[in-house]
């Protein structure tokens, strides 16, 4: 076994760690204050490939893996981003570029994928409901067909970036449950128009406020009988499942590389604070309750890397990878959390200051713990997939 990155993923490592130097937690932080996408930083990415290491060389990228692109997450958010810096790299390379190179035609690749791959075609994702949250069979959105296109009728909650979205990956029935003959048919995923059908008056979206990652928006969105092309099907018309999991897993994955960044950044500024914050003459770091659960949080973020570059290694050898996806989102979540809430105990009162980057990444790091999955409904599907019990779900 070789648990050593190959030669392309050190590139990118080193290469985004030396691009995102240059943005720095005071950066985060102003961008955070503001609620503001790093437009900066985007635009840097996008002139440098980074956003399309996993898009074909054919379209305009790099030709590398899902791994390559975990690699680039983690170091985004370890350089000042936390978790919130999850969106960059969830968004459109993850959302949109890895699923349309997976199941995009050739038409929506030749259409997308050069944009998505330069920064300047962006994509957002839409599953959630106000009814179906973690419970995916339960969505009611759906499209039916007008002649050549779909109409497209529902509500989703909690869809970040629609204000920046060019493209919306929109899961929904086109087969009624009644008729689709199993409990995962029926279901498609649409590329919707977002500029378009804003135009046409058809798809309208509301931001919800939020406690964290405030440097992109999250929604609820409406959708009136937005007009759809039949073309614009992923994949089969009634087989989305198929597509939604190779949505889901990659997405897990990019979460925890991003969550594992986040460790490594709050347990870095814990460290450098245990060791220069001296109380009854001597470094607080030097005491045991200060060093033992830093020391605790180092080993759960190594171990969360781990398992977040074999799911994604998986992932690219087209072998399974959900089990794996799902226990690095568990045990990077958790690892995020738990360096956060060590960084905050570390700073004490000071913590609580927004003149130190402590109390962002302390609640950018909560909502992890929730999405994109809870960790309630990860640990059912290890119990039964890894583990043979019964189903409770």
């Amino acid at each position: 076994m070789d648990f050593a990155l190959s030669e392309q993923a050190v590139a990118v490592r080193d290469g985004m760690r030396e691009l995102c130097s240059k943005f720095g937690l005071d950066y985060w932080s102003r961008c955070d204050a503001e609620h503001r996408w790093p437009e900066e930083l985007w635009a840097e990415l996008g002139a440098g490939g980074w956003l399309g290491l996993a898009v074909p060389e054919e379209y305009g990228g790099a030709g590398l893996g899902l791994l390559e692109l975990a690699v680039a997450q983690e170091e985004l958010s370890a350089s000042g981003a936390g978790s919130a810096g999850a969106f960059l790299y969830l968004l459109t390379p993850g959302f949109g570029g890895v699923t349309l190179t997976r199941h995009g035609t050739d038409e929506q690749r030749r259409e997308l994928l050069p944009g998505i791959a330069a920064g300047t075609t962006q994509t957002c994702f839409a599953l959630t409901e106000p009814d179906a949250g973690s419970n995916a069979l339960a969505i009611s959105t759906s499209a039916r067909r007008d002649g050549e296109d779909f109409l497209l009728r529902g509500q989703k909650i909690w869809i970040s970036g629609v204000q920046r979205a060019d493209w919306m990956l929109v899961v929904c029935r086109t087969t009624p449950a009644a008729e689709a003959g199993g409990r995962t048919r029926g279901f498609s995923v649409l590329l919707v128009d977002v500029k378009e059908a804003q135009a046409a008056g058809t798809l309208e979206f509301t931001p919800i406020p939020k406690a964290g990652s405030r440097i992109v928006q999250s929604n609820t969105v409406h959708f009136d009988d937005v007009r759809v092309p039949a073309h614009r099907v992923l994949g089969e018309p009634g087989a989305g499942f198929a597509v939604l999991w190779d949505i889901l897993n990659p997405e897990r994955i990019l979460a925890s590389a991003s969550a594992v960044g986040a460790a490594d950044l709050a347990l870095r500024i814990a460290v450098d604070y245990a060791r220069e914050r001296t109380v009854f003459d001597r470094p607080i770091g030097a005491n045991q309750a200060v060093a033992f659960p830093l020391a605790q949080v180092k080993a759960q973020t190594e171990l969360a890397r781990l398992m977040a570059h074999k799911a994604a290694w998986l992932w690219d050898r087209g072998e399974p990878s959900g089990h794996e996806a799902n226990i690095a989102k568990l045990t990077a979540a958790n690892a995020a959390w738990d360096a956060a809430d060590r960084a905050f105990q570390t700073f004490g009162g000071m913590a609580y200051s927004e003149e130190y980057p402590v109390a962002r990444l302390h609640r950018d790091a909560r909502i992890a713990k929730n999405i994109p999955v809870a960790e309630e409904l990860v640990l059912a599907h290890i119990a039964t997939q890894g583990l043979g019990l019964p189903r409770s779900y």
